[in-house]
C-alpha cells in the first residue's frame, strides 16, 4: 500500500484496526506511522484507543486504555475486545517470554526460533510424571495453533514444525510479569498437578 505523509490519517489506522503493524512487513508504511505518530495518537484517541509503538523491536498496534489512562469521565465503549486466554496457552506464552528474556541476555541473533519438539519440552516440566506423550503432543499442536492465531508466534516458511517467537509477546507479557513469573509458575505447577489427579 502506497501512502505518503499527506495522506489523510485513515489509510494509516485501517491497517492497524486489522492488527499489528510490523516493520519488516512494510517498510514505507512503517515510515509514514513514525512520521504522524504524534496525530495517529490523537487520532486513534477520539476511538478510545491507545497507539503502542516500539520502534526498536518494529511493531506497532491499537489497544483500549488501562483504567489509570482513562481520561474521560465516562468511560467509552470497548472497541477491542479482551480474549480470556486459557490455562495451558497461558502458561505456554509466559514460558515463551521466559525463553525470549534468556535469548535476549544471551546477545547474538535477533531470532528466536523454536521447534515443536523444544516448546513441548518447555511444557513438559509442568506435567506429572508419566504423562501421555501423544497426548501431550496433540495439547502442544492445539496450543501452538492458538497462539498462531493470537500473533505472538509464526511458522517459519517451508517449515512445518519451526516457529519464531515474535518480539511483540515482549508488549503483552511485561517485565513486571516476568519478574514475578517464579512464582506464577510454581502456582501453573500445582495447578497442572492437580488438573491431572482430578482427571
Amino acid at each position: 500500500m502506497e501512502v505518503t505523509a499527506a495522506d489523510d490519517l485513515p489509510t494509516l489506522v485501517i491497517p492497524l484496526l486489522k492488527g499489528v503493524l510490523y516493520q519488516e512487513n512494510d517498510a514505507a508504511l512503517w515510515n509514514v506511522l513514525l512520521k504522524l505518530q504524534a496525530r495517529l495518537r490523537d487520532y486513534v484517541a477520539v476511538l478510545g484507543l491507545v497507539l503502542v509503538l516500539d520502534e526498536a523491536e518494529g511493531y506497532a498496534f491499537l489497544r483500549s486504555p488501562t483504567d489509570s489512562e482513562e481520561e474521560s469521565t465516562t468511560p467509552l465503549p470497548r472497541l477491542i475486545a479482551r480474549r480470556p486466554l486459557s490455562f495451558p496457552v497461558s502458561l505456554l506464552l509466559a514460558l515463551l517470554r521466559k525463553k525470549l528474556a534468556e535469548f535476549d541476555a544471551g546477545g547474538g541473533e535477533t531470532r528466536l526460533i523454536l521447534s515443536r519438539d523444544e516448546i513441548a519440552e518447555l511444557i513438559r516440566v509442568f506435567l506429572p510424571a508419566g504423562s501421555n506423550e501423544t497426548r501431550l503432543i496433540d495439547q502442544v499442536d492445539t496450543q501452538i495453533n492458538r497462539i498462531i492465531e493470537l500473533g505472538f508466534i509464526r511458522r517459519l516458511r517451508g517449515q512445518e514444525q519451526i516457529y519464531e517467537v515474535r518480539r511483540i509477546l515482549k508488549a503483552f507479557v511485561d517485565a513486571q510479569w516476568l519478574s514475578d513469573l517464579a512464582s506464577r509458575l510454581a502456582e501453573y505447577r500445582a495447578r497442572l498437578a492437580g488438573t491431572t489427579e482430578d482427571e
